[in-house]
């Protein structure tokens, strides 16, 4: 099969020379052996993987060999894809990034079983994504083969603990042979965290994490007993504890420098707490904005390191900034902000947003009575593009928020 005959050609009307058609070489696919085509096909984007057991039984038999995944794994990176939540949690629809387009995958048979149990994502990693129930269950899935693993139950669950985090962490591989899921429990100031580790197949014990104090420490003092006015999830200002998306409930994100893991939540006040998991510390980053100010916001990671999205509203307008924390100066410093003609359309309509990130760019999803729009944010460019909206039988569909991971086969679990 000719090379022409899977991408299409035109056919040209300009005749050539027979000079020219002396030194136009081709080949056939066919002509390749078993290792290269599947080299060739590898970088391949991660869409066209759905339809390569279509092309013929060679390519069918690529998709489904062991060494085909091991090419894969060789590809440095994939443009992100971003799992989409909805009210309907019995379906997986996509955006993928590089084709800018929708796309809705088979749901994971496992997660089919357990319709019943409403397992909602709550973490994605590398080329996986974790679902959690009601019940405090996990389920590890691979959204693109839709294979999955049930994590056993945690033990000792942490009763009556308030969960702040659940992050998954994949090992820095590309062949993502292990993973770690971390839960991040307890009360201020007394935190604690429990790792599930994939090669073990089990939890480990509690880790207590103790507060940070010393004259370097970024964190405030802050009397748990005192009001906290913010403007909650659902659009109101409040004076109790922050309530988010359930989807976003443990709205967190994990980061590794210079051998050390971070973990970063939000705390019930809106403060964003960094908590140091190879050195059992935490401590909290000074407020962006005052307590009295209403504000939407979300904690993302995008290169490596922390960020925070931020749509707040003043003068009558609406703004929509991401900001990022200098630690030798200890302050918030802007990195990019939605033109004003964009953003003040959210003026007054107590938008909620929720927030991941992907590389160098932000998915925002932005909801209120009055609204839904998905903004893709490019860091490096300051642009930021209204996603059209994904129609399912004719109407358009609300996402409350969306799981960035990378489209990857050979992901396991």
């Amino acid at each position: 099969m000719e090379l022409d005959a899977c991408y299409g050609s035109k056919t040209s009307r300009k005749r050539k020379s027979p000079v020219e058609n002396e030194n136009v070489t081709t080949f056939s696919m066919d002509d390749l052996n078993q290792d290269l085509l599947e080299r060739v096909l590898s970088w391949l984007p991660t869409s066209t993987y759905f339809r390569l057991s279509s092309v013929c039984k060679r390519w069918k038999s690529v998709a489904d060999s062991a060494s085909f995944k091991l090419a894969c794994s060789q590809i440095p990176s994939r443009d992100p894809w971003f799992l989409m939540v909805d009210h309907h949690l019995n379906h997986s629809i996509i955006f993928d990034s590089a084709e800018k387009s929708w796309i809705e995958l088979n749901y994971p048979p496992l997660l089919q079983q357990n319709t019943s149990c409403d397992y909602m994502p709550v973490a994605a990693s590398g080329g996986l994504v974790c679902f959690r129930n009601v019940s405090g269950n996990f389920i590890v899935c691979n959204p693109v083969t839709g294979s999955c693993r049930e994590i056993p139950p945690v033990d000792p669950a942490p009763e009556n603990e308030s969960i702040h985090a659940i992050v998954l962490n994949n090992a820095c591989s590309n062949h993502q042979q292990s993973y770690k899921i971390v839960l991040v429990f307890g009360e201020l100031p007394k935190l604690s965290f429990k790792v599930y580790d994939s090669r073990a197949n089990r939890w480990e014990e509690d880790v207590s994490l103790s507060k940070k104090v010393d004259e370097e420490s970024m964190e405030i003092e802050s009397n748990d007993d005192d009001a906290v006015y913010f403007l909650s999830k659902a659009g109101n200002v409040v004076a109790t504890n922050m309530q988010r998306s359930p989807s976003k409930q443990y709205s967190s994100v994990i980061t590794c420098k210079d051998g050390e893991e971070i973990a970063y939540f939000l705390s019930s006040s809106g403060i964003i707490v960094a908590c140091n998991l190879t050195r059992g510390s935490f401590s909290e980053y000074p407020r962006l904005l005052p307590a009295f100010s209403e504000y939407s916001i979300d904690v993302v990671e995008c290169r490596g390191e922390i960020l925070v999205v931020v749509l707040s509203e003043f003068l009558e307008s609406a703004s929509l900034r991401v900001w990022r924390f200098d630690q030798e100066k200890g302050s918030w410093h802007q990195i990019a902000a939605m033109p004003p003609a964009i953003s003040h359309e959210f003026y007054g309509k107590k938008v909620d947003i929720n927030c991941v990130g992907a590389g160098d760019q932000i998915f925002i999803c932005l909801n209120s009575a009055e609204l839904f729009s998905y903004i893709l944010c490019d860091l490096d460019t300051n642009e930021w593009v209204d996603l059209p909206k994904c129609s399912m039988n004719g109407e358009a569909v609300e996402f409350m928020s969306a799981f960035s991971f990378e489209p990857r086969i050979e992901a396991s679990v």
